[in-house]
Parts: C-alpha cells; sequence; structure tokens
C-alpha cells in the first residue's frame, strides 16, 4: 500500500512540474520571464521520472539479464498479418518509461501485404485513419476473463504521420496529454483481469467499437473491439501489455509472449492464427 500511495504522489508530483513548466513557456511570451526559470520544473520532472523508473524496475525484479519473472503465455490480441513496433524483445521499459505498467508493451500495425501501410514522410501532414490497414481491425481476448474497464468516447483523430506532425505529438499533444493522467494518453481502452494477478491492457481502441462492458466474461477469442486511433497514438495500432494491476496508474508491468507467435522484435512481421469457433451445439 504504501509503494501504491508514493507512486501515485510520484506521478501527481511529476505532473505539476510538467505544468509548471508549460505555464512559464506560455507566460514567457508576454511577460520578461528569466529562462532558467522553466529548466527548474522541467529538470524536476525528469529527475521524479528517473525516479519511478527506478524504483519500477527493483519492484518488477528487473535484473542485468532481463525480468526476473516468467513471460505469461497468452494468445495473440489480432488476427492477421502485423508488424511490431516498440517491443519488450528490444528493450525494457519498451516505450522509454515503466510509468503506467507499460514496461514490457508492445505496439503492432497492421500489415496485410508489404509496404500496404501509408509511409512517414513530410506530406501529407495528416492522413485519415481509413488510410491504415489496423483501423478497424478486431481486437481479441487473449484469455478468458473478466472486463474490469472498458472505457469509450474519445474521438479517433488524424494520424501524426508526418515529421511536422511528429514534432506537434512529440512536443504539444503529448505533453498535453501527460497532465491529464492515464485516461488521455490511452484514449479508449480495455482492461482484462486474467487471474492469478494478472491484467491485460488494450489502449486506442476505436470509439463506438467496444462489444463489452465492465464486468462482462470473455472467452479467448471473443471479440472485444476495434483498433483504433485514439489517446496519444501517432497512427491507428494496438498497444497491448501485461501488469499486475487493473489501474495502470499504480501497475507494475509484466512480461508476456503470445501463443504461436512468441514477442515480435521491432520492425518484425508476424502472422497470428484466427480464434477458432467454438462448434454449434
Amino acid at each position: 500500500m504504501k509503494s501504491t500511495t508514493e507512486r501515485k504522489l510520484a506521478r501527481n508530483a511529476a505532473r505539476a512540474c510538467l505544468l509548471i513548466f508549460l505555464v512559464i513557456v506560455v507566460a514567457s511570451f508576454f511577460a520578461d520571464i528569466p529562462y532558467w526559470w522553466g529548466w527548474v520544473p522541467l529538470g524536476l520532472w525528469i529527475l521524479i521520472g528517473f525516479g519511478v523508473n527506478r524504483r519500477a524496475a527493483r519492484a518488477e525484479g528487473e535484473g542485468a539479464t532481463g525480468p526476473a519473472r516468467e513471460p505469461v503465455a497468452v494468445a495473440a490480441p489480432v488476427a492477421g498479418r502485423w508488424k511490431a513496433l516498440n517491443s519488450p524483445a528490444d528493450k525494457v521499459p519498451s516505450h522509454g518509461t515503466r510509468a503506467y505498467g507499460q514496461a514490457y508493451a508492445i505496439d503492432i500495425v497492421a500489415e496485410p501485404e508489404p509496404d500496404s501501410r501509408p509511409a512517414f514522410g513530410w506530406w501529407p501532414l495528416v492522413r485519415r485513419n481509413e488510410d491504415f490497414p489496423a483501423f478497424g481491425a478486431p481486437l481479441l481476448a487473449v484469455a478468458d476473463a473478466t472486463v474490469v474497464r472498458a472505457e469509450d468516447g474519445s474521438r479517433d483523430h488524424l494520424s501524426r504521420t508526418s515529421w511536422p506532425a511528429a514534432v506537434y505529438l512529440l512536443a504539444l499533444e503529448g505533453p498535453a496529454r501527460a497532465l491529464g493522467g492515464a485516461r488521455p494518453l490511452l484514449g479508449n481502452h480495455v482492461i482484462l483481469d486474467l487471474g492469478n494477478g494478472v491484467h491485460a491492457l488494450y489502449a486506442h481502441v476505436r470509439r463506438g467499437s467496444l462489444t463489452v462492458r465492465t464486468g462482462d466474461r470473455v472467452r479467448a477469442g471473443e471479440t472485444l473491439g476495434q483498433c483504433g486511433d485514439s489517446g496519444n497514438s501517432s497512427e491507428p495500432h494496438v498497444h497491448f501489455q501485461l501488469m499486475d494491476a487493473a489501474d495502470p496508474v499504480t501497475a507494475q508491468g509484466v512480461p508476456f509472449t503470445w501463443q504461436g507467435v512468441g514477442v515480435p522484435r521491432g520492425g518484425e512481421t508476424f502472422e497470428a492464427a484466427a480464434p477458432r469457433t467454438a462448434p454449434a451445439s
């Protein structure tokens, strides 16, 4: 309980420092403010984040050779041909932070055919979500589980797959979302209780696509919703992770492996089999 409270306090302190920094930056356009004032809260934000990551690493038992905990084997959350990005097979934490239980998180994008996904570049500045094959792809339950959270309502924004849009996402939109906590970052999301203290999180779900509600029981392979582009996302993709609690604010990451796939490395394509349907009774 003490460690949980400490993590919450650290997250709130980091958000406060980031907010103060942004306020100083904006205020400097209207008043003569010494530039070094902004470096103080920015430095504290970085230090607090570094401290949270180190404490989380100790709590997760991360060693020089990898996680002390054995990966939990679950089914893949999608079917078809996909490509992995930001994979824990390449580094831990995979997204550069252990915040919100994402030490072993992975991002995947649909590529039904080679080069079928729009390329990153200078133009167009943004794209419609329908241009990406991942948009609308079914999200599948990775195990028999109970839905403990099913959040909807966040819009699916346009892509951030150009250099100017990426700078906007990293410099402005991302920090602004971080001030709001987990929900603005995750967008629409589903959290499943798999049992034995393990929870699965699916982020950036398509608005209005959820087919489950909190409290529902689901079977492995059952459709939960669709891949979207809500929250802190550059393009329609699936962000998947396992964690040791239902609340990502206090959760620690849990390593996973997908049955029949393993853990694909960043840039690696993989084929996930379609779930088997139960025979008609």
